[in-house]
C-alpha cells in the first residue's frame, strides 16, 4: 500500500512538474533579491542621484576598470548607447555575423546609429585577430570609414560560446593599432568567466566600454549597465536621456543587481553542469541529429523531427524550449532549473516520441 502510494504521488509529480528552459531571462526574484528590492535607498536618478543605482554602476565600473557605470533598463539600450557613442552616420562596425547587435536589437545599428555592419563569419560567434584585420576598409572615399569593433560574449545565437582573454587581447590591441575602439556585448559575461576562470581584473583597459547584463544567469528583473570611462560619460548619460533610459528610483532596480553580484555568480557553474547534463541526453536521443556542446547554460540542438513537432511534444510534458533559426532548438538552464528538473527533462528526452 506504502509503495503504490509512494508510486501515485511520484506520478502526480512528474505530471505537474513545469520546466521553463526558454531563456534565463525568465527568472523571477528570489527571496533575499526581493527583500535587497523594497529595502534600498532611492532617490531620482534623472535629477541628480539615486544612491542604490549609484553604487552598483561604481562596483561594476571599479571591478571591470573604468570610470563609470550607466544603468540602463537593458542590454539592446547599453549596446545602442555604446554604438551611437562611437561612431556617426555613414561609418561601419565590425561585428561576428551572430551577433545581437544584429540579430536581437530591431536594426538598432542602421536605425540610432546611421552604421552599417561588416559581419564576418567568425568562429562560432568569436572573431579573431586575422578576421578583424581583414575587415576593416582602406581608408578612400568609396568604402564606409570602419569605426568600431564589438564583440559579444558569451555569443548568444552560437550556443553560449566564450572568448579566450588573450584573443580577445590580441584584437584589442589591434585595434589600438587603427586608432579603433572596441566595445564588449558582455551579455553573459559572468557566464564566460565562470567557464573560463578568468576574472574582472583581466579586462583591465581592453575596452572603450562595455555592456553588462544583470537580467539573464544573474536573475535580476531588468537592468543592464554601461561601461565607459570619464570622457564618454556625459555623452552617454545624454543619448539615454534622449531615447528615454533616464529612470527615476532606478534603485529598487539596481539593488537586485547588488544583491546578484554578491549572491548569484559563484552559482553559475551550476547552470552550466546542468546544461551539460542535458546536452548529454540529447547526444543518446535518437531523433537528435547533432548537438553543440555547451560551454556555458546554452544547449543548441538539431532534431531530425520538425521543429514544431518537438516543441509540441515537449510542451505537454510541461517543457518549455525555443527555436533558434537555421533548424536549431535551444535550452537554456538558469537559477530555476535543479537538478531534479534536469532528471525529469532527460527522462522525457529519452522517450520523446517525435519521428514519422
Amino acid at each position: 500500500m506504502i509503495n503504490a502510494l509512494g508510486s501515485l504521488i511520484l506520478a502526480l509529480k512528474i505530471i505537474v512538474m513545469n520546466v521553463d528552459l526558454r531563456s534565463d531571462t525568465i527568472t523571477q526574484p528570489t527571496e533575499g533579491m526581493l527583500k535587497a528590492m523594497f529595502s534600498a535607498k532611492v532617490g531620482d536618478d534623472v535629477i541628480d542621484i539615486d544612491p542604490t543605482t549609484r553604487e552598483l554602476e561604481n562596483q561594476l565600473a571599479a571591478a571591470f576598470g573604468f570610470d563609470r557605470g550607466l544603468f540602463c533598463p537593458s542590454g539592446s539600450m547599453a549596446n545602442q548607447i555604446a554604438l551611437m557613442m562611437h561612431v556617426k552616420p555613414g561609418d561601419e562596425i565590425i561585428c561576428d555575423a551572430l551577433s545581437h547587435i544584429y540579430w536581437y536589437e530591431g536594426g538598432g545599428p542602421a536605425a540610432n546609429a546611421g552604421a552599417s555592419l561588416r559581419m564576418v563569419q567568425g568562429d562560432r560567434g568569436r572573431l579573431n585577430a586575422k578576421m578583424v584585420q581583414d575587415a576593416i576598409n582602406p581608408d578612400n572615399e568609396h568604402a564606409a570609414q570602419t569605426a568600431l569593433i564589438s564583440l559579444e560574449n558569451t555569443a548568444n545565437k552560437a550556443g553560449g560560446t566564450c572568448y579566450d582573454i588573450d584573443e580577445i587581447r590580441s584584437i584589442c590591441n589591434l585595434a589600438k593599432s587603427h586608432g579603433l575602439p572596441v566595445h564588449l556585448d558582455g551579455a553573459r559575461l559572468y557566464n564566460a568567466m565562470a567557464a573560463t576562470q578568468q576574472s574582472p581584473s583581466d579586462y583591465h583597459g581592453l575596452f572603450k566600454s562595455m555592456s553588462i547584463c544583470l537580467s539573464k544567469g544573474l536573475g535580476c528583473p531588468v537592468g543592464s549597465v554601461l561601461l565607459v570611462n570619464d570622457s564618454d560619460y556625459r555623452m552617454a548619460r545624454r543619448i539615454r536621456k534622449r531615447i528615454g533610459g533616464g529612470m527615476r528610483q532606478s534603485g529598487f532596480l539596481a539593488a537586485a543587481g547588488l544583491y546578484a553580484l554578491s549572491n548569484h555568480v559563484e552559482r553559475l557553474q551550476m547552470d552550466h553542469q546542468r546544461a551539460t547534463d542535458l546536452a548529454t541526453c540529447l547526444n543518446e536521443c535518437t531523433w537528435v541529429e547533432r548537438v553543440i556542446e555547451p560551454e556555458t547554460n546554452i544547449v543548441v540542438f538539431f532534431p531530425k523531427a520538425p521543429l514544431d513537432a518537438v516543441q509540441d511534444a515537449l510542451r505537454e510534458k510541461g517543457i518549455h524550449i525555443l527555436p533558434m533559426g537555421g533548424g536549431a532548438l535551444r535550452m537554456v538552464t538558469h537559477l530555476h532549473i535543479t537538478d531534479e528538473a534536469i532528471s525529469y527533462c532527460n527522462e522525457i528526452l529519452k522517450n520523446l516520441n517525435v519521428m514519422p
